[in-house]
């Protein structure tokens, strides 16, 4: 795994920066639209304009965030680039109609930010002229993105559209261990039943009974919780890589030897499904699986009565940590052993744009580029050092009261996902403690070489893909959730497939097919 040792920006080198202004000189370039005042953007150092420049930028803001005002961040890095951001905040719930009928109203800011602007998305605003296309403005001005779009080609697959325009970036994420869920196990139970930690399906399902059965929390009761999940279907999710189904392109999709199969209606996922009906049939798998909030679910993870679980990080049961461990994927009855659960380098998809209202788009690709260096990913995760967080064997680490679930989103917008920048080994302390590291070990033999983002479509065939996924998506999600329910008999399976056909699943996998050869070429 690469990793990042790069020097990080302390309040002493801002201030360094500020009062030296270090930048112009040679790499300073005239802006290609000149209004309110700025001459020139510095190609590289700080700051970014001599004469401040102020933009505005959509943002979503999570329900535990404060103002983006207040943040460190952008505090420090707006006395460091001249750059002075003003963020029009929107709440999650209901954020993307507000993103909607910005574009809709042709009101827009200058930048969106942290705005999840879907494929679909960009290549509508995008043709329609409200985003601009960022690709000559990535070569010349972004070169941390534009070396890490060198070192992971899928980045620039993902995000490059059938006519060769970028009208987004996403957040990257190189380390493994933040784009993976972790499969949890209740290792005290284990020791208590005298049990090891289950390598096949077989073994797993074993394990389960024992924790249904044999009382490992030792209150009298049979009210342990052997397994769960988030809602609906991501245990399908979890345990597909069992039966060597993997989620390619961001679904049920299939890779092998060039080949493209939305595996939906295969008789491995049938397997699947019959053993996860099994589960649920037993009490094995928590039945309110598909009906708890995410809060209840987190709190599940935190009760210590809970025999297996999936999640990124241990932020959810720290206090009770030591009582679990992270095993690797189970064996399935074929002999596979897939990590299918994960998100792709190019994560947090259509994190920044640039509008075409925008009069200084190249301050604006230097602005958002600082935060894919480890030094800028930094500062946006951690704030000041020596004030919010330390050095602790050259790794950044939160001090103890800026490491809670109530300082930190305050302190931070990384708070909340889907922040535009870089998730690296160096700035991950936070969600990649000790316990988490080895969790990632576990599932790293079993990691596919590369998993591809969702491809960018033109826009009729993003219409086309949306239509039929719609309809295909909400019949699988109702059927599967039926089938491991026990409300659907598997004698219907016949009936299942031949409903998907006549959804032209073959169709959308055709389409699917398409965009992995064009990116293969």
């Amino acid at each position: 795994m690469r990793k990042h040792w790069g020097k990080t920006i302390s309040a002493v080198l801002i201030a360094a920066l500020v009062l030296g202004g270090c930048g112009s000189g040679s790499g300073a370039n005239k802006t290609a639209s000149e209004g309110g005042g700025a001459s020139e953007v510095s190609k590289d150092g700080f700051p970014i304009v001599q004469e401040p420049v102020k933009l505005k930028a959509f943002t979503r803001i999570a329900p535990v965030n404060g103002p983006f005002k207040d943040m460190p961040v952008f505090q420090d890095y707006e006395k460091m680039s001249n750059v002075q951001m003003e963020f029009i905040e929107s709440p999650t719930d209901g954020f993307a109609e507000k993103k909607n009928l910005l574009f809709a109203s042709n009101e827009l800011p200058d930048i969106m930010y942290r705005s999840a602007i879907t494929p679909l998305e960009a290549v509508r605003y995008g043709a329609g002229g409200q985003l601009i296309p960022l690709e000559n403005l990535i070569e010349e001005y972004a070169p941390n993105l534009k070396k890490l779009m060198e070192e992971y080609p899928e980045i620039r697959a993902s995000i490059t559209t059938p006519e060769g325009h970028i009208y987004t970036i996403p957040g990257i994420v190189t380390l493994d261990s933040a784009r993976t869920d972790k499969r949890w196990i209740n290792t005290a139970w284990l020791e208590k039943l005298n049990l090891k930690a289950p390598e096949t399906l077989d073994e797993l399902y074993n394990v389960l009974v024992a924790f249904r059965d044999q009382d490992p929390n030792g209150n009298g009761k049979q009210d342990e919780i052997p397994l769960t999940a988030r809602t609906g279907l991501p245990i399908v999710v979890a345990m597909s890589g069992s039966y060597g189904l993997d989620q390619q392109f961001g679904y049920n999709v299939n890779i092998v030897d060039g080949k493209v199969e939305i595996w939906m209606g295969s008789e491995r996922n049938k397997e699947l499904l019959m053993f996860l009906n099994k589960l649920y049939k037993e009490n094995l798998l928590d039945h309110e699986v598909f009906s708890h909030t995410e809060a209840q679910y987190l709190a599940k993870q935190g009760s210590g009565n809970t025999g297996v679980f999936f999640d990124q990080t241990n932020n959810n049961f720290l206090p009770i940590a030591d009582q679990y461990t992270g095993i690797a994927p189970f064996e399935g009855p074929h002999g596979d052993r897939l990590q299918s659960q994960g998100a792709p380098v190019p994560r947090d998809q259509g994190a920044f744009a640039i509008t075409s209202v925008n009069k200084y788009p190249e301050v604006s690709m230097r602005w958002i580029d600082y935060f894919y260096s480890d030094e800028g990913s930094t500062l946006l995760r951690f704030g000041r050092e020596g004030e919010h967080y330390e050095l602790v064997d050259g790794i950044p680490t939160y001090k103890p009261e800026f490491s809670t679930a109530e300082t930190q989103p305050k302190l931070t917008p990384y708070a909340g996902g889907g922040a535009p920048h870089l998730i690296s080994e160096y700035v991950a302390s936070y969600i990649n403690p000790p316990q988490v590291q080895e969790a990632q070990k576990a599932l790293d033999p079993y990691m596919p070489q590369i998993r591809y983002a969702a491809p960018m479509f033109d826009e009729a065939t993003a219409q086309k893909v949306n239509v039929l996924r719609n309809d295909i998506d909400k019949y699988y999600d109702e059927q599967s959730t039926k089938f491991i329910a026990g409300a659907l008999s598997f004698d219907k399976w016949e009936e299942f497939q031949s409903t998907l056909k006549k959804m032209n699943i073959e169709e959308l996998q055709q389409i699917y097919q398409d965009a992995y050869d064009k990116m293969a070429k």
